[in-house]
């Protein structure tokens, strides 16, 4: 009893117990002294050994276990009948603890007692006694009359051995101690127990805390399962060192649903700071037994809790750690590394056994990623969850690659976030490989190039993590994608090989046999191809010292063969091919000439082979022109290309040769008469030296061309050239860039050398030719467009070699050349209008043979429009051709080309002569480099300031004109629509002959990245600012002065449709710029806030430095809304508008959205004319006014009230107005575009009610109400919309109002039928309002139906039966909702005549009458009745309608 009031105090005072522990401590060393030496049964006379060896047991010393003789429930029974007939009991009982007590001081004894007994194997007991016995202490405590002072005596021991190391005496006593007090048959004061065993683990170390807690579920009876749970939730709380222990408990017990969701949500909070070791068994506790309803909330809750970046950071600090120690603690790091790094990998073990055995796991968790809005709430987690269910779960594979095909456009999952998880959990990824590669594979068939892109980032991570296995692995598929000929993943792959190859080319040279094979594979592959796949042979061959001379051999091989074909695409590819190996071999031996000098032989060896390789190609090219003008030109993009990094030895050659030939082919000296025949007498022209001494030179372009042209037809100018290379002007300009490439890596970038020939004239004829060419011959005429072509083209390679000069006579000259550009355009044009089915010479080399050379005949000629009748006949086959077209492409994608060419045809249009447009001819013009709109840093020079100012400072004013601006920004909005703009989000090209075509013209551009093209860009938005400040101006100024009278007397026609054009492509610069999908990654987000502060600058100069960027985005917002009233039409209106919601995406906030909808409606409501008064109309103006249109309707706040706005006042003024009128209110809405308006409302409308959610029988009355209204609103406008078709009849708004009437009524089924079901009863006038006014909209789309079935018109009828169909079923779903409220005696029977669109009755069939009855109905009465004979109604099925439907009509 003493030692039971002891322990008592000690559970009451914890410090009192540890107190004490020093002494107990040194009781137990005291006591290892009498521990028995030698093995045998106990003998002495104390009661309990007498008792014990009467009942069965003999209990030993030493290390021998305590012998058992009879059954342990005989045992038990035998030894309680002795105490309980004992003459001293109940003292005996006392007297028998106190000898167990004595007895277990003794370790070796105490140790025996707690360790099963070992039977005895006599002849007697052989079978009574089983194999296993329990200890004799657990025996013990199975007997009742023992059990409470047993197990008093083992928890005053336990503290014996709170510091006792494991392995001292051989036994974990602590653990022994509390093993018997597992699974007894009978706990007479179970609660009591486990309090002290609590109580105990509150004082007691943590190894015996863990032993404890984890055998308590074993311990506990059924009814205290709940409170212990919850005492050691809380205990989770205040001590996470218990974590493990203290969840695998409750992993063991059976708990109801709350308190599970208690326990799991104490152990989620915990998430975040528990020890890495420890994570592994928290989630996987959190994940056992979720519900499926739970499953969701309980993933989210997890997913947010759980980052990843706690278990990076252990890895980087011992990382870091172990540089700073010796090498045997390294060791110790690494090891400790590693065991980290296994910790998880145990963790995604977890996981992936929960998703694999855990029914609704996987689907929960790519639910809890989806509903994931913000970019920056998605983790490395994410993504390796999603790759682990991929690998995992079969069945979940499409879902996971829609989810990321969904998220990876939006930025949620980045590349940074790919780049993190293979950096930081390899080791985990790595098991995922094959799923890695199935949706890399998958990724690159994708149209959206992110997801492509992402595609391609996985493929190269996966190549630098991971083994040789996999590097085998990721080669063959992107060898498997080249040879496939698809050209998006041809050019992707290549890229990333292109990478790897620059990146890691020793890893990738051991799989250069795949590499190799491509070769097979040529055919299919385009010339930027070529040149990207003998890039990537060429640095495999030659990047080490033991060259790999089996790839040189083979690629030597392949060359030679390529070159000596006549056929033309061979030899191209032969050329492009060797050039690049030449520039890989060039590089190769610059490095080397700069690591080692002793490797001289070696590099002599290189340069010999690379003499001899370019001679072959030149000697292979010396008969074909278009092959030596390819050959140039790849010579000259090797240059370019590596900067610098060409061996001296190369340069010189390669320039030797080209001056040499450039002089002696096209350059001659100016004399007064050129000797020889020509087509055209020949005339210097083009001077810009003021000079014209003998010393001038000039470009021998016709008598070169003539000769050329005439020798065509001569058998003995081939013979003469036989053996020599032939000299075509199609080299002239190939020969020159590659002059002027290598004159500038000569002399560091001085044009000194060949200046001379920016000023220099042409050998060209008199081009005074308006009205004279239609007098010419054919081949007259065709010799001068080519004349014309080859001046433009030298031009166009003048300006590109000379526009970064900062002399200002140079720049002038340059400007002076842009001047002769549009003007020989314009000559151009009206020379090929006369020359049809002419075909072009060829300008670009390194592109595939066009199948189709654009021809006169296709391009289509452009006539100054006849006045009169002829004009109005015209005018409304364009309004016919306007609706057709509106039909058709109802998305309004305008072609940017349409709005080009106003510089170029202004002057024809007036003077009546043909001409042609020459956007389709860019495959037949140079290419200009990036470098020349740094002319745009030029100001603006307009006719007006030319006037005043020609006499005194034109001379020393370098500006640029308004013509050669137009036609730089055309050619650099192209130039960022075809780099910065996804193929996949332009309109698909036609069959083949787009995707062939896509890149020509593009050859210099497509070899710069789009992070190079738009750094270009944003370096030049502050002279594009000063530019369409300008035109802002300009604009202002003449609305002023004309007193905003568009086609007043001061309005210069000529001036306006090209500064309107300069307007126009401004806009569009700043649009295609700011939409480049690249702005929204992080490497870029530097890029984007310095064009965003250009922009803002702007407003507030010098105010921008540290404005946040959503400051810099409004900023910029408001810079670019300050254009809205200057803009000169519609068009420039539309892209404004289009800008403005491009800068408001990033992010969007509500008044942005309100701004541009203000500014979507305020252009709606504005008129637009051309310069002429005549106001805009045309297809590109339909579309442009949809594509409006649809922006003002998508950003305004009410929807319904916008259509219902314009329904009821724009279109009632129109029907009102003239038959060329239009509505005052709305000025864009005439009748040519009252489809356009018309097809808007429908599909806005409809799209409108679709979002409207549908209705809950929890919802509040005034939630319900406030649906019911928005649904009347909604029915309101469409009932007004469908009865404008019987004014407005055309066959494209009957086919809009068919198409979308039958979508309405299907929401209305769908999402506001549920909602009257439940209104009914409370608000039921509303309803019948609403259900009458959409009857009337139901009985008209019933008279389009029969207005179809009469005019017998395919393209409506098509639409009719799944109308009629939607028709009848609102008949039904109306009477069931009425059923439903026990109204059906308001429905009943009526006859649906078929009427027309005016509502005048069909009498071409019988029609059956049917008494309308006397009967009043609470709701319109409705009728699934047929006409007889009628083939429109038996077929369609059914209409609803009013027995007195005649009057009513």
């Amino acid at each position: 009893m003493v030692s039971k009031r002891k322990l008592s105090k000690s559970d009451a005072h914890g410090d009192s117990l540890i107190a004490e522990l020093p002494q107990t401590k040194k009781s137990r060393i005291s006591c290892m002294e009498k521990t028995s030496a030698e093995d045998g049964p106990v003998e002495n006379d104390s009661i309990f050994v007498k008792l014990i060896k009467t009942a069965g047991i003999t209990l030993n010393a030493g290390e021998r276990q305590n012998d058992i003789a009879v059954d342990q429930a005989t045992f038990q029974k035998k030894l309680c009948q002795i105490l309980r007939k004992h003459p001293f009991y109940p003292h005996v009982v006392q007297e028998f603890v106190s000898g167990l007590e004595t007895h277990i001081k003794d370790r070796d004894q105490f140790r025996n007692c707690l360790l099963p007994c070992a039977p005895v194997r006599g002849e007697v007991t052989r079978n009574l006694v089983h194999s296993y016995c329990e200890s004799l202490i657990k025996l013990l405590l199975g007997i009742e009359t023992l059990q409470p002072a047993v197990i008093t005596l083992l928890l005053e021991k336990l503290p014996e051995f709170f510091f006792d190391t494991v392995g001292t005496f051989g036994t974990n006593f602590p653990r022994l101690i509390v093993n018997q007090f597992k699974w007894l048959d009978k706990i007479l004061d179970s609660k009591d127990l486990v309090m002290k065993l609590m109580q105990m683990v509150s004082v007691s170390p943590a190894p015996i805390q863990h032993d404890i807690i984890t055998s308590l579920p074993e311990i506990l009876e059924d009814s205290q399962q709940s409170e212990f749970a919850r005492e050691v939730s809380q205990l989770l709380k205040r001590d996470t060192r218990l974590t493990v222990p203290i969840l695998d408990a409750l992993s063991n017990l059976d708990l109801d649903a709350e308190l599970l969701a208690e326990v799991r949500q104490s152990a989620m909070i915990i998430v975040p700071a528990v020890k890495l070791e420890d994570l592994p068994v928290v989630i996987k506790f959190i994940l056992h037994n979720i519900k499926a309803v739970d499953a969701v909330e309980v993933i989210s809750a997890l997913r947010k809790n759980l980052d990843l970046s706690s278990c990076i950071l252990p890895l980087q600090i011992l990382s870091s750690q172990s540089k700073l120690k010796s090498q045997p603690q390294m060791s110790s790091s690494t090891s400790q590394e590693s065991s980290s790094q296994n910790c998880v990998k145990l963790l995604f073990d977890v996981i992936k056994l929960a998703v694999r055995f855990q029914k609704g796991i996987s689907e929960a968790w790519i639910k809890a990623i989806e509903n994931t809005v913000s970019v920056s709430d998605h983790k490395v987690l994410d993504l390796i969850i999603l790759l682990l269910i991929h690998t995992t779960n079969t069945k979940s594979r499409k879902q996971i690659e829609r989810v990321l095909r969904n998220k990876i456009p939006l930025g949620c999952v980045p590349e940074q976030l790919l780049q993190s998880a293979f950096r930081n959990h390899s080791v985990v990824i790595k098991d995922f490989f094959p799923s890695i590669l199935s949706l890399a594979q998958t990724f690159l068939h994708s149209a959206d190039p992110c997801v492509v892109s992402f595609g391609s980032c996985m493929y190269k991570q996966a190549f630098s993590a991971f083994d040789s296995y996999c590097q085998q692995e990721v080669v063959s598929a992107l060898v498997t994608h080249i040879c496939g000929g698809n050209d998006a993943e041809v050019d992707i792959s290549l890229d990333v090989l292109t990478d790897l190859v620059t990146l890691h080319t020793s890893s990738l040279i051991r799989y250069a046999t795949f590499v190799k094979n491509i070769l097979d594979y040529t055919e299919k592959l385009n010339p930027q191809q070529i040149r990207k796949l003998f890039y990537i042979l060429g640095e495999l061959a030659f990047s080490q010292r033991q060259e790999d001379s089996y790839i040189q051999d083979d690629m030597h091989m392949v060359i030679r063969k390529w070159l000596s074909s006549t056929v033309p695409k061979y030899k191209q590819m032969g050329i492009i091919g060797a050039i690049t190996v030449a520039g890989s071999m060039a590089a190769k031996r610059s490095k080397e000439d700069r690591c080692s000098l002793e490797r001289t032989q070696q590099s002599e060896e290189h340069c010999r082979q690379l003499s001899i390789l370019l001679d072959l190609v030149s000697y292979c090219c010396e008969q074909s022109p278009e092959a030596l003008a390819l050959y140039y030109d790849e010579l000259a993009n090797l240059i370019e290309k590596q900067k610098g990094n060409l061996d001296s030895q190369i340069l010189e050659r390669i320039g030797k040769s080209v001056v040499e030939d450039f002089s002696n082919d096209f350059v001659v000296d100016l004399t007064p008469v050129v000797d020889g025949v020509h087509l055209f007498p020949v005339k210097s022209l083009f001077n810009l030296d003021e000079d014209e001494s003998q010393g001038t030179i000039v470009i021998n372009l016709l008598p070169l061309l003539s000769q050329n042209w005439l020798g065509k037809s001569d058998d003995e100018m081939a013979t003469r050239n036989q053996g020599k290379k032939i000299v075509s002007p199609e080299c002239l300009c190939p020969s020159f860039r590659l002059l002027r490439l290598y004159t500038t890596e000569q002399h560091n970038g001085s044009m000194e050398e060949i200046d001379a020939l920016l000023g220099c004239p042409l050998y060209l004829t008199d081009l005074e030719i308006e009205g004279k060419v239609d007098s010419l011959a054919k081949q007259e005429r065709e010799f001068l467009c080519s004349l014309l072509f080859h001046a433009l083209n030298w031009f166009r390679e003048v300006v590109n070699a000379f526009c970064q000069q900062q002399d200002l006579e140079m720049k002038g000259k340059v400007l002076t050349r842009l001047q002769n550009i549009t003007e020989l355009q314009n000559m151009l044009g009206k020379c090929l209008a006369a020359s049809p089915g002419y075909v072009l010479p060829p300008a670009i080399f390194d592109c595939e043979a066009l199948e189709a050379a654009p021809t006169v005949n296709a391009v289509g000629l452009v006539k100054k429009k006849k006045t009169g009748k002829k004009q109005k006949s015209e005018g409304s086959k364009d309004s016919s051709a306007d609706q057709s077209q509106m039909e058709e492409n109802p998305e309004g994608n305008q072609s940017e080309a349409e709005t080009t060419q106003l510089e170029k045809d202004t002057t024809e249009k007036k003077s009546g002569i043909p001409f042609v447009q020459l956007q389709s001819y860019r495959a037949f013009f140079r290419e200009l480099d990036l470098e020349v709109f740094t002319i745009l840093h030029c100001g603006l020079l307009t006719k007006s300031i030319l006037d005043s100012e020609m006499q005194t400072e034109a001379r020393e004013i370098v500006q640029l004109g308004p013509a050669e601006l137009v036609f730089l920004l055309d050619d650099l909005c192209q130039k960022l629509e075809h780099i910065l703009i996804p193929p996949a989000a332009k309109r698909a090209p036609f069959l083949k002959q787009g995707k062939a075509c896509r890149n020509i013209g593009f050859s210099h551009l497509c070899q710069r990245s789009s992070q190079e093209v738009a750094q270009c860009a944003v370096e030049l938005l502050k002279p594009l600012c000063n530019h369409m400040e300008n035109m802002h101006n300009y604009f202002q100024a003449l609305i002023t002065e004309n007193k905003e009278v568009v086609d007043g007397p001061r309005v210069n026609i000529q001036e306006h449709q090209l500064l309107s054009s300069c307007y126009q492509q401004l806009l569009q610069v700043f649009r295609l710029l700011f939409a480049w999908s690249g702005f929204s990654q992080r490497e870029n987000s530097d890029l984007l806030r310095s064009a965003l502060k250009v922009l803002a600058d702007r407003l507030k100069p010098g105010e921008t430095e540290f404005l946040l960027l959503e400051d810099l985005i409004s900023e910029s917002f408001h810079y670019l809304l300050n254009f809205q009233h200057s803009v000169p039409n519609f068009q420039c209106a539309l892209t404004l508008t289009q800008l403005l919601i491009v800068i408001a995406e990033k992010p969007v906030a509500s008044w942005k959205k309100d701004k541009i909808a203000s500014l979507a409606k305020q252009f709606l409501c504005q008129s637009w004319m051309h310069p002429s008064g005549m106001r805009e109309k045309g297809s590109q103006f339909s579309d442009a006014l949809h594509t409006l249109l649809c922006v003002y309707m998508e950003h305004t706040d009410n929807i319904l009230k916008a259509v219902e706005d314009i329904s009821s006042v724009g279109v009632p003024e129109l029907i009102n107005s003239a038959n060329d009128g239009y509505s005052s209110t709305y000025p864009t809405l005439t009748r040519q575009t009252f489809p356009v308006f018309f097809q808007v409302m429908m599909a806005q409308l409809e799209n409108s009610v679709r979002s409207i959610p549908v209705v809950k029988p929890s919802d509040s009355s005034e939630v319900q109400l406030e649906k019911l209204l928005h649904w009347n609103m909604a029915v309101r406008d469409f009932h007004i919309l469908v009865n404008l078709v019987k004014v407005f009849d055309s066959r494209p708004v009957l086919s809009v109002c068919l198409k979308y009437g039958r979508l309405f009524v299907e929401a209305f089924l769908k999402l506001a039928m549920p909602l009257l079901d439940y209104s009914f009863k409370k608000h039921r006038e509303d309803v019948q309002s609403l259900l009458k006014t959409l009857q009337l909209s139901t009985r008209q789309l019933h008279h389009m139906c029969g207005h179809s079935k009469i005019h017998q018109d395919l393209g409506l009828t098509n639409h009719v039966p799944l109308l009629k169909k939607s028709l009848e079923q609102f008949v039904y779903r109306v009477k069931a909702m009425l059923a439903f409220n026990h109204c059906q005696e308001a429905f009943w029977v009526g006859i649906l005549k078929n009427r027309d669109l005016q509502g005048e009755e069909i009498l071409s069939q019988d029609s059956e009458e049917n008494d309308p009855g006397e009967g009043v109905s609470q709701l319109p009465r409705e009728d699934p009745a047929e006409e007889e004979g009628d083939i429109s109604g038996s077929e369609g099925g059914s209409e609803h309608n009013d027995d007195d439907e005649e009057t009513s009509e």
